[in-house]
């Protein structure tokens, strides 16, 4: 118990104290007064100050107006009889606190207005307890001003992280039910006609087996090859499901240039920080369709890949000696590569100057970059 106590106060840093000492800080000055009177009333009005302030933090509608009107009585009252100021910092950063913006604009004005008149009244009233505290008299007529927009933007951000949080959430799970419906639908047309017409020549071989053995062992082979296709099939959806990783796809580019009989410069490793899953998937898959188009349309006999990443973005440059074919940014499957990329927040562009070259960027995943930091 203790410890959690003492992580809890490591988080806080020195607040704690702070309010603390801000708690226990009039009753100092109250005790400062030689009447009696005027002790009970000081004693009786901070006492009800930190109930109202804890009513007023639970309230909700037009009684928000009523407490903090309430509490910013009390914090002149003090100010004008004690020299105490400080409840005006209590008041700002509970009106910070509050939601709704009319509100908030509305007390944060009235307050502001209402503190600066009282500590401009105690300064031409010379009051000499209140002119020796006026450096912090000063730091809280600025914290009046700036604490309540500071906290309030704060909380606002929190909101909107809050709300951004569970949107992608929800687009998380709508992401999860269209890969199940696709999963599905992708069975149903590559597995289902197959095993229909597996179990439909199955059935035949069954019953040509003593009448016509030689058709029967002929449908039992086109039964063996329909199920051989739908294995490759289901190997092929499997693959495409597990996404292809940049490293991978430089394998098989070598292997492809090597074929083509295209001499080459690739990197033989890549390492990324800072980069998603799915936003290295479409870099291979443009890669790969770059790659295709060099092979089959550019009639190049060179071509260089270079990747690499700054602190902002990844940027992969195809470089070839061919001639490039296509038209403008439709051609060769330039536009099916730009629509993957804008999926990241990526471009792609297009050089056609002493060969092709070829330039996609993509930002690096900036929520990773945050944790870091």
């Amino acid at each position: 118990m203790l410890k959690k106590y003492l992580m809890i106060q490591r988080g806080n840093g020195i607040s704690p104290y702070i309010w603390a000492i801000l708690c226990i800080l009039p009753f100092y000055f109250i005790f400062q007064s030689s009447s009696t009177v005027e002790i009970v009333v000081g004693v009786f009005l901070t006492i009800l100050f930190f109930i109202f302030y804890r009513i007023a933090f639970i309230s909700k509608g037009w009684p928000v107006y009523v407490w903090t009107f309430i509490l910013i009585g009390i914090s002149v009252t003090s100010t004008s009889l004690f020299s105490y100021v400080y409840f005006a910092f209590f008041l700002a950063y509970f009106i910070g606190n509050i939601k709704e913006r009319k509100t908030f604009l509305t007390l944060y004005f009235i307050h502001l207005i209402i503190t600066s008149v009282s500590i401009n009244f105690s300064i031409v009233q010379h009051e000499a307890l209140f002119l020796k505290q006026l450096p912090f008299v000063i730091i809280i007529w600025v914290s009046v001003i700036l604490l309540p927009f500071s906290i309030y933007n704060r909380k606002e951000k929190g909101q909107l992280e809050e709300k951004l949080e569970d949107a992608n959430k929800r687009i998380s799970e709508l992401i999860k039910l269209e890969e199940r419906q696709r999963i599905s639908r992708d069975l149903h047309d590559t597995l289902g006609q197959k095993l229909s017409l597996i179990g439909l020549k199955s059935d035949l071989a069954r019953k040509l087996i003593n009448k016509n053995p030689e058709q029967a062992r002929q449908e039992l082979k086109d039964v063996q090859q329909t199920a051989r296709t739908a294995l490759n099939e289901v190997r092929k959806m499997v693959s495409s499901m597990r996404g292809i990783r940049l490293k991978d796809e430089l394998v098989r580019v070598k292997q492809i240039f090597s074929a083509a009989e295209i001499s080459f410069s690739v990197p033989e490793e890549v390492t990324f920080r800072n980069v998603s899953l799915l936003t290295e998937n479409i870099l291979s898959m443009c890669l790969k369709e770059a790659v295709t188009n060099v092979v089959k349309h550019s009639e190049a006999t060179y071509c260089s890949i270079s990747i690499e990443q700054t602190r902002m973005e990844v940027v992969i440059t195809i470089k070839d000696n061919g001639v490039f074919k296509g038209k403008g940014e439709s051609g060769n499957g330039l536009m099916g590569m730009k629509e993957r990329l804008e999926f990241v927040n990526g471009s792609i562009e297009l050089l056609t100057e002493q060969g092709t070259t070829l330039i996609i960027k993509v930002p690096n995943d900036a929520k990773q970059m945050d944790k870091e930091e």
